[in-house]
């Protein structure tokens, strides 16, 4: 990876990388981002966060090269630090800040100075970041294991931004981030003046971004604007896609049928011809001439009808090529209907761990949304119910069979099988049940048996809900904990249609406040202290 310090910029030229197993993953990838914020989706697998290795120099391109102009800094997913650094190791100021104490007590050894620089505002600086970023509390000598971790998410960011980065990078910022976290995030993204480059599948995020770039099949496309412009663009694009297969499938059915016709007429010469010369009624000289032209005239028709059709299914293969085929799951599931009478949970006078208290029934088939800053103890919530914790005090009782899917996608044995998986959860059912139902999740045929721990993280989530969705006895109260989380755009769709189908009671923890508004949300919750009704323009 090469560095100039002209007007900020990334440039990939001719990029390859192939991972150790020989999987490619780029090959010949060009492609520019300037100042501005750029917004990178693309589907799991797609090699988004790849990508991003490769721009930070965290990967080493197999051919081309990665030309970065300024200082990078690079927010990656899932990082995880050390539970015993203080805050302001994490913050890179630790040196500067104990050097910058000594001297204030009187230690005047150069290497002090060396060590402090130009850095005499170290700590202003760095308490002025926390703050920008909503973290005020947390104090400079705190440890990381003190710290939440979507804190631990906005203690990384708050590290980069006080390098002065002129180039930023981060993939899934907002994972694992409470509303206020979210909304310092989006406006510190708002505030970006240099390079930015997003993944992300958070769609208020999304919409703060100057540009959408997709990667899609090794290559990438850039679409001016936000999110929803990326949409617009992309929706009248697969219109118009779909206007010319429609037409080119009508062309080829025509030209199949003038193809049928013309072998007919000559068949129909073939005969006529050979009726003539066998009644001999013209000179046989004239006759052989005669037929010498019509094999030459019967086959040039032949070839050009031929070749139309040929040509006909070249702009067939064309025009199918560019209707994206992003299926959505489609499932029939009546037996997690519930009557709306129906008492489907109760919490009595609950109290779990970490202090939360919790009082509650939920009737028939509510959609309630489970809300709350970073900490407050939702996930506790959740598998206190499930029964995978004790309480503390009081009672979760579930009235109906109940299913629950942790951000931990733990659920399923890597070792099996996804037919193997599910027939565990359904026994009664037989292997072509399993399999038709798992192909309305988008498994089918040889992608059901392939074993959970090759797939993807967005194949692993769809094949965790089908599992939960699919077992017996059918869920009536299904739980979700940050259900969107490292979800690409179509997999949320996917789990959107698919929650769609879900006659159930549903419980969804989540920060994610376009997708719980599109799942149809009944009730709010927020847990602060204690559970309470609450308005979701508040969040």
């Amino acid at each position: 990876m090469s560095t100039t310090h002209s007007s900020p910029s990334l440039t990939c030229v001719r990029l390859s990388f192939n991972w150790p197993d020989g999987t490619e993953v780029f090959s010949g990838f060009d492609w520019q981002a300037g100042p501005g914020r750029t917004g990178l989706i693309g589907s799991n697998g797609s090699g988004k966060s790849t990508l991003l290795r490769l721009l930070s120099g965290e990967l080493a391109p197999a051919g081309g090269s990665v030309q970065v102009s300024g200082e990078i800094g690079y927010l990656p997913q899932g990082l995880t630090l050390e539970t015993g650094r203080r805050v302001d190791d994490a913050l890179g100021i630790a040196e500067a800040r104990a050097a910058l104490h000594a001297i204030e007590a009187g230690d005047v050894r150069e290497e002090n100075f060396t060590a402090v620089g130009d850095g005499w505002d170290v700590e202003e600086r760095a308490r002025a970041m926390l703050d920008q970023l909503g973290l005020e509390r947390i104090g400079l000598d705190r440890t990381i294991g003190e710290l939440s971790g979507g804190e631990s998410v906005m203690l990384r960011l708050a590290a980069l931004l006080l390098r002065r980065p002129d180039v930023l990078l981060l993939d899934e910022p907002t994972n694992n981030l409470d509303r206020r976290a979210r909304r310092r995030l989006y406006e510190t993204v708002s505030a970006w003046h240099g390079v930015l480059v997003v993944v992300s599948h958070d769609r208020e995020l999304l919409e703060l971004v100057d540009r959408v770039a997709e990667l899609r099949a090794g290559g990438i496309r850039t679409f001016g604007g936000t999110l929803s412009a990326y949409e617009e663009a992309i929706a009248t694009e697969q219109d118009a896609a779909e206007r010319k297969l429609r037409v080119a499938e009508a062309d080829v059915k025509r030209q199949r049928r003038e193809l049928i016709e013309a072998r007919v007429k000559l068949a129909k010469r073939v005969r006529y011809g050979n009726k003539m010369r066998a009644n001999k009624s013209q000179p046989k000289i004239v006759m052989n001439e005669r037929k010498r032209e019509a094999q030459v005239s019967a086959g040039k028709h032949r070839i050009l009808h031929e070749q139309r059709l040929d040509d006909a299914r070249g702009r067939l293969d064309e025009a199918a090529g560019k209707v994206r085929d992003d299926d959505e799951i489609r499932v029939d599931l009546p037996f997690t209907a519930v009557p709306s009478g129906r008492q489907v949970l109760t919490l009595r006078e609950l109290e779990v761990r970490y202090g939360a208290r919790a009082e509650l029934r939920v009737h028939g088939a509510e959609r309630i949304a489970l809300t709350g800053d970073n900490g407050t103890g939702k996930t506790t919530l959740l598998r206190t119910i499930a029964g995978r914790l004790a309480p503390v005090s009081g009672e979760a009782e579930a009235h109906v069979p109940l299913r629950y899917l942790p951000q931990r996608l733990d659920l399923l044995d890597d070792s099996l099988t996804l037919v193997e998986n599910v027939c565990a959860l359904a026994p009664s059912a037989s292997v072509n049940q399993v399999r038709a139902q798992l192909a309305r999740f988008l498994f089918r045929g040889a992608r059901a048996d392939q074993t959970v721990g090759t797939l993807s993280g967005g194949e692993r989530f769809r094949a965790t809900l089908a599992a939960l969705m699919l077992a017996e006895p059918a869920p009536q109260l299904l739980m979700l904990d940050e259900p969107t989380n490292n979800l690409d755009m179509a997999s949320v769709r996917q789990l959107r249609s698919a929650l769609e189908s879900y006659a159930g009671a549903l419980i969804v923890a989540c920060h994610d406040m376009p997708f719980l508004r599109d799942i149809g949300v009944t009730r709010w919750l927020r847990l602060d202290g204690e559970l309470q009704e609450c308005d979701p323009a508040d969040l």
